[in-house]
């Protein structure tokens, strides 16, 4: 099944057949929004808001491990993320749609791990994109509009507010390509619930570094964003009915060997607040 997370100006996915809401819960809360349930070509499919209907919830108060925890539980095994992105890089203007390969976090306040109270797992994040996942996105994204860049670095920051100069100089200087506020931890957490993770980060401006453009602003990002959208939903579209990929790198059981607690000091509680996502390793 495809998950698909829409990040700022994708809120709903029109294309879908057999429509249904489904409201959830998890041992970490209330997702941002109830799922939305569909079909496209033969793939099922369940879409979600980061941001909560109307676009309420700030960066740092989204819950992230509800949001991967109810994918799971629902069946997902690919997950697509869909990211509103400014560009640290001349060669990236706005309305380039961006699949990349890399992440640096740079959050501080969020929950980053399933593994807490009682358990430890240190589950790897070499590649926080599935390799298998990233090709096919790139393929269907070059199929819906011509400016793609296969690769990058997406530095992932605190935020809600944009950076300083002297913040976005730096970000340049350590090679990020682009900027945002939503991939960490949803990639963190997605490696730790065993799915195929992948993003098509659409730009929307040059952030605050670009010498001769203006400095980035809400306004400025409204004016790409219905084009970008529309770009997401064709990914969205051509993804789906084009069937997934299989993963030929074991995202599935990235936890399998990860978990460091003896068995014997996991408790029933913990065991049960997380079945869905251990399903029998531990």
């Amino acid at each position: 099944m495809l998950g698909v997370i829409g990040g700022t100006g994708l809120y709903d996915l029109p294309d879908l057949e057999g429509v249904v809401e489904i409201p959830i819960e998890t041992p970490f809360g209330p997702p941002s929004a109830p799922f939305i349930k569909g079909v496209l070509g033969d793939t099922e499919l369940v879409f979600l808001a980061r941001h909560g209907h109307g676009h309420h919830i700030n960066p740092s108060d989204i819950p992230f491990r509800a949001n991967i925890y109810a994918m799971k539980t629902l069946g997902v095994t690919h997950l697509l993320s869909v990211n509103a992105v400014g560009s640290l890089r001349e060669h990236l203007p706005p309305r380039t749609a961006v699949i990349p390969d890399q992440i640096i976090d740079r959050t501080v306040q969020r929950e980053r791990t399933f593994f807490d109270m009682g358990i430890v797992a240190h589950v790897g994040l070499a590649d926080p994109y599935c390799l298998s996942f990233r090709r096919s996105i790139l393929a269907h994204t070059r199929d819906a509009q011509e400016q793609v860049h296969e690769g990058g670095t997406y530095i992932c920051i605190e935020g809600p507010q944009f950076s300083t100069r002297a913040e976005s100089a730096l970000y340049r200087q350590w090679g990020a390509d682009i900027i945002g506020m939503t991939a960490m931890p949803e990639a963190r957490l997605a490696r730790e619930a065993g799915l195929c993770y992948g993003a098509v980060a659409m730009v929307t401006d040059y952030d605050v570094w670009h010498d001769s453009e203006e400095d980035v602003s809400l306004e400025m990002i409204h004016r790409v964003l219905k084009e970008n959208t529309e770009t997401g939903r064709r990914v969205v579209r051509s993804v789906a009915r084009a069937g997934l990929p299989p993963c030929e790198h074991g995202c599935a059981n990235a936890t399998r060997a990860a978990i460091t607690t003896h068995p014997d000091r996991i408790t029933p509680e913990i065991r049960e607040r997380l079945s869905v996502l251990l399903g029998g390793v531990a």
